[in-house]
C-alpha cells in the first residue's frame, strides 16, 4: 500500500474517537453507558467472537434488533471481523425475514432477546445453518471469552453491508454498501448536520434502515454521543431530549407528526434541535409545527440505494427574511445533492435533462460516491435500475430555477384522471393544511369514465373530528376542482417500520372493494 493512500472504511472513525477521546461518552442505552475506549474494545471483542464462530472474510453477519448498544457495536465489530453486516427489520413477517436470510446466507445472527424465539422459527424456514447469538448474557459472555480482533478489508470497494429494500412491489432486493461509499456518506451526514464534540444524537431513526442513514458512523466521526432509544413514542423522545440534552435527531415525517402532536411538548429555552426528515415529502404544515416546538427541520431525500440521504435542502441565508409560510414552502422541497454526491439530475423518458422551470416533470437520476454499485446476487435488477450509468429512482420531480429539485410523486403513484396528471403529494399537502388533520395519503381508484380518480385516507388529530364535506370545502380554495378526491376515508394509515405509508395496502383495499360482489338491491 502506498504511503499516500489508505483504505477508506467508516469503522476507522471509531479507531480515531477511541484514540483522541477515549473517556468521552460514546453511547447511552438506558442504564448502560460506554466511553469511546470501551466501545472500541467491545467492538473488537465482538469481532473476535464472530471469527471464533466461523465468520471469514466477506461472509455475512445478520442482526435482528432495534436501536440498542449491541446494534451499534455490530456496525463496527462486523467490519472489524471483515464480515458483511445485514441489518434486518424486526417488524417484517417471518416469511419475509426467512427469504432475506436464505438470500443473504449469513453465518451468524445477532438477535435481541425479544425476537429470539421468532428468529429460530425464521432460520428453520430459511433452510440455512445459522449460529444464533442472543443479546444480553450470551452476548456478554461471548465478548468476555473472545480475543480482540481487528482486520479491516484491504479494498475499500469491498462490501460493508447489505440493506434490503422494503419490497412493496415484489421481493426485497439486497442493496450493496461499500466501505468507501459508507465512509463518504457518513462524512457528508456529519458535515451537513453540523455535528461536533458537544453534540448528542438521539436514535429515533432505526439503525436497521440504511444503517441509520450512516449516522451509526457519522456520530462517532464527530466524537459525539449516541443515545439509543429502543421504542419510539412521543413521551420517550421528549424525556430523552430533556435528560440527555439532545442536539440532533432524524425521523420520518410520520414520526415527526407523532412527536409534535398535542400542544404541550417543546424544547425548553432558546435552543433548537437539528432535525432531519425524509422518506416522504413533509407537508409545510408539519414543518411549521416542528419549528414551533424547537425542531429546526432539514428536509433530506434518498433511498436505500443511495446510503440514505443523497439530496439535502441546504438552507440559504437569503430565505431568512421571507414570511414563514414561504420559508416552509421552500424547506419542503427536496433540494440539491449532498457534499459527496454527483449532480442530481431530473430526466425525461429519453434520459435528457428537463428544463429548470419548476414545471417540467422528469425522473430523478443519480450516480456517484454514495450510490450502490448494485444489488447482491442480482445482476438483472442492477442492469434494469441503471440503464445508462444513472440510477433511476422511480420518483418524479421538477427542477426549480435555483437548481433545487422538488418531488411531485412516485411514478407509480401519479393519478391520471381524464388525461390530466394529479400529484398525490400535492393533494396530501393541501389536506394536511387543515388544522384537524394529522396526516393523509391519496391513491388512485379506477373510474369508468375518468380512468382514475383520487381517494384520500385521512388520520385526524386525537380528539378532533373532520368531515368529508369540511375537507372538500377546505380544498376548493387550494386545488383545481378535478384534483379534489371523490372520497375521504378516516382512520389510521398502514405504515412500514420506518414510518412510510404503505400506499399499496390502501390500493388493495380499494381493489378488494371493487372485486366484492354487489348485492342485488345495491
Amino acid at each position: 500500500m502506498s504511503h499516500a493512500r489508505s483504505v477508506l472504511s467508516p469503522a476507522r472513525f471509531l479507531n480515531r474517537a477511541a484514540a483522541v477521546h477515549p473517556t468521552r461518552t460514546a453511547v447511552i442505552d438506558g442504564a448502560t453507558c460506554h466511553s469511546y475506549a470501551e466501545l472500541y474494545q467491545r467492538a473488537r471483542q465482538f469481532a473476535g467472537a464472530l471469527r471464533h464462530l466461523g465468520v471469514r472474510d466477506g461472509e455475512r453477519v445478520a442482526t435482528l434488533a432495534t436501536n440498542t448498544h449491541e446494534m451499534l457495536e455490530a456496525h463496527y465489530g462486523v467490519p472489524y471481523a471483515r464480515g458483511v453486516l445485514v441489518a434486518l427489520n424486526p417488524r417484517l413477517g417471518v416469511a419475509d425475514l426467512a427469504y432475506i436470510l436464505a438470500h443473504s446466507g449469513p453465518r451468524v445472527l445477532l438477535v435481541a432477546q425479544a425476537f429470539a424465539a421468532a428468529a429460530r422459527d425464521t432460520i428453520k424456514l430459511s433452510g440455512r445453518d445459522i449460529s444464533v447469538l442472543v443479546a444480553g448474557e450470551q452476548y456478554e459472555n461471548a465478548l468476555a471469552d473472545a480475543a480482540p480482533f481487528e482486520a479491516l478489508p484491504s479494498d475499500e470497494s469491498a462490501t460493508l453491508a447489505i440493506n434490503y429494500t422494503s419490497g412493496t412491489t415484489g421481493r426485497s432486493k439486497g442493496v450493496v454498501y461499500t466501505h468507501r461509499g459508507a465512509y463518504l456518506q457518513a462524512l457528508a451526514m456529519a458535515f451537513h448536520s453540523g455535528m461536533t464534540l458537544d453534540s448528542t444524537y438521539l436514535w429515533t431513526l432505526p439503525m436497521f434502515h440504511c444503517n441509520g442513514w450512516c449516522f451509526t458512523w457519522a456520530v462517532s466521526a464527530a466524537g459525539a454521543t449516541h443515545v439509543c432509544l429502543e421504542k419510539v413514542d412521543a413521551e420517550a423522545v421528549w424525556a430523552a431530549i430533556e435528560e440527555h440534552g439532545v442536539t440532533h435527531l432524524c425521523a420520518a415525517p410520520t414520526v415527526l407528526s407523532t412527536i409534535t402532536a398535542g400542544r404541550g411538548k417543546a424544547v425548553r429555552g432558546d435552543r433548537v434541535i437539528w432535525t432531519a426528515t425524509g422518506g416522504s415529502p413533509p407537508a409545510p404544515a408539519l414543518l411549521a409545527r416542528g419549528r414551533a416546538r424547537g425542531l429546526a427541520i432539514t428536509h433530506l431525500y434518498g433511498m436505500t440505494e443511495t446510503y440514505g440521504p443523497v439530496v439535502i435542502n441546504e438552507w440559504q441565508q437569503k430565505w431568512d427574511v421571507l414570511p414563514e409560510v414561504e420559508r416552509d414552502r421552500l424547506n419542503a422541497r427536496q433540494g440539491i445533492g449532498n457534499v459527496v454526491s454527483d449532480l442530481v439530475r431530473v430526466v425525461d423518458d429519453a434520459g435528457r435533462d428537463v428544463p429548470a422551470d419548476a414545471h417540467s416533470i422528469g425522473e430523478i437520476a443519480l450516480r456517484g460516491n454514495n450510490v450502490t454499485p448494485g444489488y447482491f446476487d442480482d445482476p438483472e435488477a442492477t442492469a434494469a435500475a441503471v440503464p445508462d450509468g444513472w440510477l433511476r429512482s422511480g420518483d418524479l420531480a421538477v427542477r426549480h430555477p435555483d437548481g433545487y429539485i422538488e418531488i411531485r410523486d412516485r411514478a407509480k403513484d401519479v393519478i391520471i384522471s381524464g388525461g390530466e396528471n394529479i400529484s398525490s403529494v400535492e393533494v396530501e399537502q393541501a389536506i394536511v393544511e387543515h388544522p384537524g388533520v394529522l396526516e393523509a395519503a391519496v391513491v388512485a381508484m379506477p373510474h369508468e369514465h375518468w380512468g382514475e380518480r383520487p381517494v384520500a385516507f385521512v388520520t385526524c388529530w386525537p380528539g378532533d373530528t373532520v368531515t368529508a364535506g369540511e375537507l372538500r370545502e377546505h380544498l376548493r380554495a387550494r386545488l383545481a376542482q378535478f384534483k379534489i378526491p371523490d372520497r375521504f376515508e378516516f382512520g389510521d394509515l398502514p405504515k412500514t417500520a420506518t414510518g412510510k405509508v404503505q400506499k399499496f395496502v390502501l390500493k388493495k383495499i380499494l381493489a378488494d372493494e371493487r372485486a366484492r360482489p354487489r348485492s342485488p338491491d345495491a
